[in-house]
Formats: C-alpha cells, sequence, structure tokens
C-alpha cells in the first residue's frame, strides 16, 4: 500500500483565488497534485463587489459533480431548462452539456468535482443547441 496522492485540506487554513469566472472565488483542495492532474476539486464561493455575468457554454470533461454547500445557485441547461440547486443540492453535469448560471445567492458556497483537472471550457452562443445548428443551417 502506498501513501503518494495523500492530501488533506482544512477549512482553517483556507486560501480562496480568483479564476475561471471574476465574480466566484476558489479554494483549491489540492486533489489536482494529488492525482497527477486527473481530478481537480474546489470550494467556489460567490465573490464580493464582481458584477454577474453568463454566457452559455459547456466543459470538455468526463465527469462534472457539483454539490451545494452554502446558499443557492440557479442554471439553464440544455434539455433541461431551469434548475435550482440550494444547500445540499448535487448535479452531474454530463460531459459536454450546454448551460449558463442565471444567478446565485451572495453567500453562495459548492463543491465542484471535476475530470480531467486542466477541463476546457468553451463558450457557445446558446443554451440549445439544437437553435445553433438551425443558425449554423440558415447562413
Amino acid at each position: 500500500m502506498t501513501t503518494s496522492g495523500f492530501v488533506v485540506s482544512h477549512a482553517r487554513d483556507a486560501h480562496f483565488e480568483r479564476g475561471l469566472r471574476a465574480f466566484f472565488e476558489y479554494r483549491d483542495l489540492g486533489i489536482r497534485d494529488a492525482t497527477d492532474g486527473r481530478v481537480v476539486a474546489h470550494v467556489i464561493r460567490a465573490a464580493e463587489g464582481n458584477d454577474f455575468a453568463s454566457q452559455p457554454h459547456l466543459h470538455r470533461t468526463s465527469f462534472q459533480l457539483v454539490y451545494v454547500l452554502k446558499g443557492w445557485v440557479e442554471f439553464e441547461y440544455a434539455g433541461h431548462g431551469r434548475v435550482r440547486l440550494e444547500a445540499g443540492s448535487c448535479v452531474h453535469q454530463p460531459p459536454e452539456i450546454r448551460h449558463r448560471e442565471i444567478g446565485h445567492s451572495a453567500d453562495l458556497e459548492l463543491l465542484e468535482i471535476v475530470m480531467p483537472a486542466d477541463f476546457k471550457t468553451v463558450e457557445v452562443d446558446t443554451v440549445d443547441a439544437a437553435a445553433d445548428t438551425t443558425a449554423a443551417l440558415r447562413a
């Protein structure tokens, strides 16, 4: 048995940084290094003083899970419409599902686990993939 990859992250030592979205702050839980980049896990919280703006997008992932720790967040998902997640809610976002955030509470905190750690985010014109296809056919 090996202990390589073992990591512990305590809330008392938490350090949050700005990341992918300016209206969020991210706390890396050390999982990326512990798994040699196979998985990333972080706590995300609402950042004060930043205006919310959301562009429809998708993530090139093999796995993505969001678990709300505090507050609420609302998304629009392709094929599913609006989904409001509150403290204790969990969502598995399938690979490349188009979505956008509609809004969140000022006290939002959530846990996100994603594979691979270095996933790509791609902005799209709309959450509805069929609308993109229709527009492309008209052009």
